[in-house]
């Protein structure tokens, strides 16, 4: 019985509990909306919280990741829209039930998202640090037992800064090079590697930019030098271990000025310093260490490795060879250089000659230093011809250890006429480049690529820059990035100056005691990347200037009259604060080079740029004329915009420049220098039948912004002639439906983007999008398929790079074709994208498929493959590159 009361008692209670059920089903439903209400804006918040964060590099939290998924779960569990309509059939007991329970676990989910208030994210892990080009080493034996040495007190918990000291170019940096690299590598003893050049004089400002970009942090908030070294000194102490290195030193100074904190045993930081001189290491209160020079064997070994053949065993040779050899001291960079001056003789009477040259350059001297410069003049005197010399001469005008962009040093070297005039500027870069070419080979220039791009730079060693100085003097005045604040000894302005550069300094203004009145021989003056507000009216004597530079002079307001200047070959302007053209501009007739991409330059006047005929390369923000601009029969290089795509289509019809970015429409910033084909139309109203509307036939990069009435790039007209475009870029285009349309009917371009793969053979007809290799589409709202059903064995043999993000309806990059009929001696199962190198899909919330669930994509070639904030993509139907001979299995199964 009592059993019996148990069971009924839990029947009534359960009975009782579903009568609330029912009685109050309304009251259920209507709270589990509201409930859902306040669980979706939290769920938006969240996200959009997320995607910030997400784009600062962050990695979200898993346990955000799986509330995310429990909330979108659930959301198809009740699917409120649908809900009444569904539960109409159901008895309102079973309603109240359900809409309760389900209300609960919103509940639920609701509280678990206030322990998200703190972060949604963590840190990915932080690269120890970049690896570093470093040379191979020479002195096996020497160079081994250095670094050793070194390698051995970075593990020592008992010595926590270490000096490398000695001559200059005896190889401290390269053994320097090869350390750090090696320490990237240990990450249970380090946790970062920091490499900054420091160089002449000493700079706290610069050297604390520089230690901060190493750390990807910004000081540039902060207005005096203590509160910055007070969030330098934070952040490395948050990096807890690491290495600081800080290369080619020439004083000593206070850890704390700068914001270092001290290493210590404790905190198992470790400083290394390289200098040319014991008592910056003896400053530091380093462990010092001593770069011994090479030796003898080692010196004989590297002299022949350079020159390529072995000298010693040529009996008529051998005597004069081992004085050459000799005369380099055993100095690792002395007898690199002079060791290539000799690599092209053969005739003993040529290497007699140019010992005899070694002789006389090399002068009875105590002072060591000033025997490397005279050893390394020597490889500077026997440059084949007086251009070669001015081209390494400019070089030196650059500041300490600068990275010289390839391009744009040409660039100078042809407006300063260094460079001979030759039938295009075409012809003058190939002459510039093998200029460098041969400078190179002569070890006088050393080359690199920028980290952050493909584009390749040249740099001086400093020994080497400091003979070209020498050379120079007194002619040349040098003294870029010192952080001068004014130049108020006029007293180093002579009368016998030809070249000036002040560039990357902090003055603000030229003094009138120290204005070059009397300069009447300068050539050039380079005052960019300075505070500079004004020039002096003096500047207008000038009358023998060839080049003024004055780019991202940000403060600059006035430039006098430049009338008298009329030998003026080079004017840039660019990132200057001017809002007026300087008076006399078109008095300037031998002008090649003008650069007005200026934003504050609101006026273009007429008639002015008629006048300067002999104009090879012109960019300017403002409004121009289209005639004017075709007017300019010698112009190779131009960038500026038209505000109309008549306009835009008139200049385009007037001729073919060589390279180009022309933009049209609305306001977008120009690029600093033109390397390209480019056109961007942002803001314009494109659309089928404006026939007006002509794109150059050579094009490279297409780049459309906020075009709205945009609906694929059928809309373009003659896109169908652009047969060298190599880059496609798309953003905010809130029209935009398709890239291509697959209906012929409406589809002005071929639909050979892709192309059969009948014939292996076959060749891509001359018409299509041949070279296309990069297609990046952004923020397109209404995009749901990337590109039309083309069939099932299709390729496009030369995209490389494909990106797609934060477009919030995209479905499909290839959409899927309803019916797929199998052709004779085809695969119909692959797609065939054998050049892809990167693959970058990005905030696409709604993307399910990258291609049919029937097809894979091979992509041989592929080396990235990023995918972020897709939730509905569960396959990535990828075919990948052998690896070791072993097929790689996709990321998603």
């Amino acid at each position: 019985m009592e059993m019996l009361g148990s069971v009924v008692g839990s029947i009534i209670s359960s009975m009782a509990e579903y009568c609330d059920y029912h009685k109050d089903a309304d009251e259920h439903v209507k709270n589990l909306k509201r409930k859902w209400e306040v669980l979706e804006s939290r769920k938006e918040d969240i996200e959009s919280r997320l995607e910030a964060e997400l784009r600062r590099g962050k990695k979200q939290k898993k346990e955000v990741e799986l509330w995310l998924g429990e909330v979108h779960k659930i959301k198809h569990e009740i699917n409120i829209e649908q809900v009444l309509a569904r539960w109409k059939f159901l008895s309102r007991m079973r309603m109240g039930e359900c809409a309760s329970k389900k209300t609960k676990v919103m509940e639920d989910l609701s509280i678990q998202a206030s322990n998200f208030t703190d972060s949604l994210v963590v840190d990915l892990p932080e690269s120890i640090g970049e690896m570093i080009p470093a040379p191979t080493l020479v002195g096996e034996s020497t160079a081994q037992r250095t670094m050793q040495e070194i390698l051995a007190y970075l593990k020592d918990n008992d010595v926590q800064k270490i000096g490398v000291y000695g001559m200059g170019g005896s190889g401290k940096t390269t053994i320097m090079k090869q350390i750090h690299n090696l320490l990237l590598k240990e990450t249970e003893k380090f946790e970062k590697v920091i490499w900054v050049t420091v160089s002449k004089p000493f700079d706290l400002i610069k050297l604390q930019s520089d230690i901060a970009y190493k750390l990807k942090i910004n000081l540039s908030k902060f207005d005096d030098v203590i509160a910055r070294a007070t969030e330098l000194k934070a952040e490395l102490e948050y990096k807890k271990r690491y290495v600081l290195i800080l290369d080619d030193m020439w004083e000593a100074f206070a850890l704390e000025e700068v914001g270092i904190p001290e290493p210590t045993s404790a905190n198992g930081c470790k400083l290394v310093l390289t200098t040319r001189n014991l008592n910056v290491c003896v400053g530091m209160s380093c462990k010092s260490i001593k770069m011994e020079l090479l030796s003898k064997e080692e010196a004989r070994k590297l002299f022949l490795d350079k020159l390529g053949h072995d000298v010693f065993n040529t009996p008529n040779l051998k005597a004069i060879a081992e004085e050459v050899l000799e005369k380099c001291a055993q100095l690792p960079l002395a007898i690199v250089t002079i060791a290539a001056s000799f690599k092209c003789l053969t005739d003993d009477f040529e290497w007699r000659d140019a010992l005899e040259e070694l002789r006389t350059s090399l002068k009875v001297s105590n002072n060591k230093e000033q025997q490397v410069l005279e050893k390394l003049k020597f490889s500077y005197d026997r440059l084949e011809n007086e251009r070669l010399k001015q081209c390494l001469l400019h070089c030196a005008l650059h500041p300490e250890d600068y990275k010289i962009g390839k391009q744009e040093l040409i660039e100078h070297l042809i407006d300063e006429g260094i460079i001979e005039r030759r039938n295009s500027r075409q012809a003058e870069f190939d002459r510039g480049y093998s200029m460098l070419k041969k400078l190179e080979n002569a070890c006088l220039l050393e080359v690199g690529i920028y980290e952050y791009s493909s584009e390749k730079f040249v740099k001086m060693h400093d020994l080497v820059r400091d003979m070209v100085l020498w050379v120079a003097s007194p002619q040349f005045k040098v003294e870029g990035h010192l952080g001068l604040e004014d130049f108020s000894d006029e007293g180093k302005w002579r009368e016998d100056l030809v070249k000036a550069s002040l560039m990357y300094n902090n003055i603000s203004r030229i003094p009138p005691n120290a204005s070059p009145n009397h300069l009447h021989g300068l050539n050039i003056l380079d005052l960019s990347n300075t505070g500079i507000e004004s020039l002096p009216n003096s500047v207008s004597n000038l009358e023998n200037l060839t080049t003024l530079r004055l780019r991202r002079c940000w403060k600059l307001k006035h430039v006098p009259s430049l009338a008298k200047l009329t030998k003026l070959r080079k004017l840039d302007l660019e990132d200057t604060g001017i809002t007026e053209v300087p008076h006399g501009l078109e008095m300037l007739v031998n002008l090649r080079y003008l650069n007005l991409n200026v934003y504050t330059l609101k006026i273009m006047p007429p008639e002015i740029l008629p006048k300067l005929s002999r104009l090879q390369y012109l960019t300017v923000f403002s409004k121009v004329k289209a005639e004017e601009v075709a007017s300019l029969k010698n112009l190779e290089t131009f960038g500026g915009r038209f505000f109309d795509l008549y306009k835009f289509s008139t200049y385009m019809e007037k001729g073919k420049l060589p390279t180009y970015e022309i933009h049209v429409g609305s306001i977008r910033d120009l690029v600093g220098s033109i390397r390209g084909k480019k056109v961007v139309l942002a803001n314009c109203n494109i659309s089928r039948g404006e026939e007006s509307f002509v794109l150059p036939k050579d094009v490279h990069d297409l780049e459309i912004y906020s075009c709205n009435n945009l609906r694929c790039l059928c809309d373009v007209p003659s896109l169908n002639h652009a047969t060298e475009l190599k880059r496609i870029y798309i953003t905010s285009c809130k029209g935009i439906e398709h890239i291509l349309c697959s209906s012929s009917s409406c589809c002005t371009l071929p639909l050979q983007l892709f192309r059969k793969e009948k014939d292996a053979s076959a060749q891509v007809p001359p018409h299509t999008f041949s070279r296309l290799k990069i297609i990046s589409i952004y923020e397109c709202p209404k995009l749901k398929k990337l590109f039309p059903a083309l069939g099932c064995c299709y390729t496009c043999t030369t995209w490389k790079r494909l990106t797609s993000a934060n477009c919030q309806q995209l479905e499909e990059i290839i959409e899927e074709e309803e019916e797929e009929k199998e052709e004779e001696g085809m695969d119909t199962t692959k797609i065939t994208l054998p050049r892809l190198k990167i693959l970058n899909l990005q905030f696409l919330p709604e993307l399910k498929s990258i291609c049919s669930s029937s097809k894979v994509i091979s992509c041989d070639s592929l080396e990235e493959i990023f995918i972020w904030a897709c939730p509905k993509l569960k396959r990535l139907p990828l075919s990948l590159p052998l690896l070791n001979g072993q097929a790689v299995s996709s990321p998603f199964s």
